[in-house]
């Protein structure tokens, strides 16, 4: 797995080593020791998922304390245009925003962390899109 710092440090890039052959692929799209080892010692403890039909925007989103989540978020059929807005009062990246493209090619997923805005527009014809969260929606 590749753990890159984005622009807004705290929101990851996460590329998966893909292991593919004529029966078709394998990745580990978690590992717990790989994620601590590059600072993200997470518990997740909801898993969501989503349809959408192309031009769909959802987002942005957050939660309030305390239900905060942070959010590792993937594609797992189509792509999307993912994208994380910090709105940290005390942060030096504060009302600054990230994307990234997601899509079942790449394989990618993005971790944004609690205080962030979360939204993505479906690029594809339709986009299942998985997230796993560190607390619960109420």
């Amino acid at each position: 797995m590749k753990f890159e710092k984005l622009e807004i440090p705290e929101v990851i890039m996460i590329t998966p080593k893909v292991f593919e052959d004529d029966r078709g692929y394998f990745f580990e799209a978690y590992r717990e020791n790989k994620f601590k080892e590059n600072s993200l010692d997470l518990k997740f403890v909801q898993e969501n998922q989503s349809s959408s039909a192309k031009g769909t925007l959802r987002g942005l989103h957050y939660q309030k304390e305390p239900f905060q989540q942070g959010k590792l978020v993937r594609a797992l059929v189509g792509e999307i245009f993912d994208v994380a807005v910090d709105i940290r009062k005390d942060s030096p990246t504060y009302k600054k925003w990230v994307g990234r493209i997601l899509s079942d090619q790449n394989k990618a997923m993005l971790y944004i962390p609690e205080g962030f805005l979360h939204g993505f527009y479906v690029l594809s014809e339709n986009a299942v899109v998985n997230y796993k969260c560190t607390s619960y929606l109420e």
